[in-house]
């Protein structure tokens, strides 16, 4: 019983998956199409995420990351966080192993916050291709409006995250590794 629980999302999927073949064949075939699509992509990026990961978690002191990355790293934490966000490969789902792990090493909530933003937003091949496709004007415009908005956003949410909730957050990080 524990096994059907532990995976009820899953199992609670494939029913839906199946009603859904039973009611329209085409659309249930196109469903599991894109769902292995989306399986086979999360396979290929997820085992590199994970081995940087494994680095990262041994060849990077947590003092080393809490001078730069801490509670008092100040703006330094914040550019470091938007560079490391920024300078990233994949899709959104890659950068949350890796936030547990800043948070483990003793990362500020705010800069784990802007690090994702970061990833989700300011890719640096992403500009590139906005630069070569939609001008210059349209790539910087879109950076200069997207980073100030990232710190004020990861800034608002980690002021309506008490300490209590927050360490919470910081513990369940650290079970995940």
């Amino acid at each position: 019983m524990s096994m059907l629980k532990k995976y009820r999302f899953t199992v609670t999927i494939a029913v839906i998956m199946l009603m859904i073949i039973i009611i329209n064949r085409e659309t249930g075939i196109k469903a599991i199409h894109i769902t292995g699509n989306s399986l086979q992509e999360m396979l290929l990026v997820l085992p590199p995420v994970f081995i940087l990961l494994g680095l990262l978690d041994v060849w990077v002191p947590k003092e080393t990351m809490m001078k730069y990355m801490g509670e008092n790293s100040g703006v330094k934490g914040i550019v470091l966080s938007i560079l490391l966000g920024s300078a990233s490969a994949g899709p959104l789902y890659g950068a949350f192993p890796i936030a547990a792990v800043f948070m483990k090493k003793g990362v500020k909530f705010s800069n784990v916050l802007i690090f994702i933003g970061a990833w989700s937003t300011t890719k640096i091949p992403m500009f590139l291709f906005e630069l070569t496709s939609l001008g210059g004007r349209f790539a910087i415009t879109r950076l200069v409006v997207d980073i100030p908005g990232i710190i004020l956003i990861a800034y608002i949410v980690s002021s309506f995250i008490d300490k209590e909730e927050e360490n919470r957050i910081y513990n369940n990080a650290e079970k995940l590794l």
